[in-house]
């Protein structure tokens, strides 16, 4: 989508336009770790004036997603092997609470939600668009986040939200994660809260043994696996 055309929403603010925009660049590797964005550059890309770009760049920076540099501005950035084992760690002890709250929390409509995401990541994947399937994945996990319905935790992973969804976009095999995520869902649907954070701690350790070291400081790798 041109970098115009993503600010003609006129339902969202601009900043959180550009930032989404922005934001999936990195995702896809459009912006690789040490990409400089200019605020200038941006503006004029995006055919708005440079307050919103200001905005969605602070959103990026409070995601972790880009930094300030002495004498290079802003740039994308990159994650190191300590950074993603951190990663994990964190992301192990809160999304296994959220799923523990979700499985206590969770409205008939809220499950809903879940299982529509679940087959619009299927429907993508079947159509190759893998790039929209990750997006619904990713939307799986922050939906599990919003039916918890805890404000402390809600903020505690905000931060967080983009270098997480970095994470998930590292997966290669899409149709297992699918899989998993159903799993997921269904120990969530029980009701059983232990079930499910059980079941979150299973789906995040097995994808911290698969996560590969060298894409640590890169762009995720999109094909599905062999």
């Amino acid at each position: 989508m041109p970098a115009a055309e993503a600010t003609k929403n006129t339902d969202r603010p601009l900043r959180e336009s550009v930032r989404d925009t922005l934001r999936s660049r990195i995702f896809e590797g459009h912006y690789a770790p040490g990409t400089r964005l200019v605020e200038r550059d941006l503006a004029a890309e995006f055919n708005v004036s440079r307050l919103p770009i200001r905005e969605a760049l602070r959103m990026l920076r409070q995601e972790g997603l880009i930094r300030d540099r002495t004498g290079r501005g802003t740039e994308v950035s990159g994650l190191s092997p300590k950074d993603v084992e951190d990663l994990f760690d964190v992301r192990q002890s809160l999304e296994v609470l959220a799923c523990r709250l979700a499985a206590k929390r969770a409205t008939a409509e809220d499950l809903k939600r879940l299982e529509q995401l679940l087959d619009e990541a299927g429907r993508c994947l079947a159509k190759g668009s893998i790039l929209e399937a990750h997006r619904a994945n990713s939307e799986f996990h922050d939906a599990i986040t919003y039916i918890a319905n805890n404000d402390f935790l809600r903020s505690a992973l905000e931060p967080l939200q983009g270098r997480m969804h970095w994470l998930f976009r590292h997966v290669s095999d899409l149709p297992e994660l699918i899989q998993e995520h159903r799993e997921l869902y269904a120990a969530i649907a029980s009701g059983d809260p232990d079930r499910a954070a059980a079941q979150s701690a299973s789906h995040i350790g097995k994808y911290r043994e698969q996560f590969p070291e060298e894409s640590s400081a890169t762009e995720p790798k999109l094909q599905r696996k062999k």
